[in-house]
């Protein structure tokens, strides 16, 4: 046995006891999910139970001229809610997006843009954080008030019903995620098939899973609706600064940090009107190059910023979901060594060669 072989041995117990490890944590949420399907589902709710609050649209942009006002402009025409505005995020030295806004803005009067002053590209919360005080600029010189705040992307398809369930759950709940599907491809776009079997699974399991075992509700960044009040409560914990404008991934960072100050959160149940999901839709990266680095994002904010700001504190639920938004670190690895050593262990199941000599003839 060679130092290879040796190695290839010493790593067999541990790998297999991580593969038990994970396969049983991920065992409770299909127990999770089975038990979910078992029980009678919550009614859809319906457009007489509560008045329209009024609410307010975050668009935060950098260089999305060639979609935004597309965008706007089908949204707008599909949403079935009559009481909201559009503030759209922008910087000064992005001139074609300014342009773009600005023509739709003089157009259609409930949208306003929001010039953020200083030049881009900053974070995606720091775009929002000046889109909020704009909306307060707003409200002063016009009057009124702001109950719910939703946050969306320049791609986004809203779907025409998602307002009003936000508007029905916001009455018990701070902090309302509708779903996020991605927009369907054909089978060859590799890169985007992988999102769309990620979220579909994430969407309809874990995510449901977290708030059935008391766990935190992280949002999407997307289609993510917020109670004033809880947004004030954000601002006052952290200097006026609802979103943190150092975090790469502002969504699930907001979720702990309601969560934490008491907040109650609700993940709205996919359901289908129409034969369309109740979901947020839009083109997630169909490229290599563009999904690594989504991804390198994602991992960086969500397990180490994650870890580095909110520790391991909090009940055990708490911690048992940060161990499984954490575990990639460690599970990623594992898994591409448990490919190495497959494939060094297939070598071993390969027939031997035969050497014996050719028969001498007679």
């Amino acid at each position: 046995m060679d130092v290879i072989d040796a190695w290839v041995v010493a790593c067999l117990v541990p790998l297999a006891v991580a593969a038990v490890v994970s396969g049983l944590d991920d065992l409770v949420l299909d127990v999770s999910m089975a038990w979910n399907w078992l029980r009678r589902r919550q009614p859809a709710p319906q457009s007489s139970a509560c008045p329209e609050k009024r609410m307010a649209l975050f668009v935060p942009l950098w260089q999305e001229y060639s979609v935004i006002s597309q965008m706007l402009q089908h949204n707008l025409a599909a949403i079935r809610y009559h009481n909201y505005d559009v503030f759209v995020g922008a910087y000064p030295n992005d001139h074609l997006t300014l342009d773009a806004v600005g023509e739709i803005e003089a157009r259609i009067p409930n949208i306003h843009l929001a010039i953020v002053p200083h030049d881009g590209p900053t974070s995606k919360a720091d775009c929002l954080n000046w889109i909020y005080q704009a909306m307060l600029a707003h409200e002063e010189a016009c009057g009124g008030r702001f109950e719910v705040v939703v946050t969306h992307d320049a791609e986004d398809v809203i779907h025409p019903e998602s307002l009003r369930w936000i508007n029905h759950y916001t009455q018990d709940h701070d902090m309302v995620q509708v779903p996020v599907l991605p927009l369907p491809t054909p089978g060859y776009r590799l890169t985007h098939g992988v999102y769309c079997d990620e979220f579909a699974e994430f969407q309809t399991k874990d995510v449901p899973a977290r708030k059935r075992l008391g766990g935190f509700l992280p949002s999407n960044g997307v289609g993510c609706g917020y109670s004033r009040r809880a947004l004030e409560a954000l601002a006052v914990a952290a200097s006026n600064q609802v979103f943190d404008p150092a975090c790469l991934t502002e969504d699930y960072d907001c979720g702990i940090r309601l969560h934490r100050l008491g907040f109650r959160q609700f993940f709205v149940p996919i359901r289908f009107l129409e034969r369309q999901p109740v979901a947020t839709r839009e083109y997630f990266p169909q490229r290599f190059r563009q999904a690594v680095r989504q991804r390198t994002r994602w991992v960086t904010g969500i397990a180490l910023q994650g870890w580095e700001r909110h520790g391991w504190r909090g009940g055990f639920a708490s911690v048992y979901w940060f161990w499984r938004d954490r575990k990639g670190l460690l599970g990623n690895p594992l898994s591409l060594l448990g490919n190495l050593i497959s494939l060094k262990a297939s070598c071993y199941s390969q027939p031997p060669t035969s050497r014996l000599p050719p028969p001498t003839p007679n």
